[in-house]
């Protein structure tokens, strides 16, 4: 089936989880993505039991750490 996979379009098996598309495109730290199906967050603990349809479009998300740090005053 055809989903698209941050802007790609790419062909997946039937049935295919979240956890496997993580594992299938080789997501640097999985345990820090944060994933959207149709602009839906999908939480962590479902990756193994949400199943991509076709025509999904799953968007692999990473919120870096930072801030200040004083030296722009």
């Amino acid at each position: 089936m055809k989903i698209t996979v941050a802007g790609t379009e790419k062909q997946v098996a039937d049935g295919i989880t979240v956890a496997q598309l993580i594992e299938d495109e080789k997501v640097e730290t999985p345990q820090y993505v944060t994933v959207t199906v149709n602009d839906e967050f999908v939480e962590s603990g479902k990756f193994a039991e949400t199943v991509i349809h076709e025509g999904d479009s799953i968007e692999f998300l990473y919120f870096m750490g930072g801030g200040s740090n004083g030296s722009d005053k």
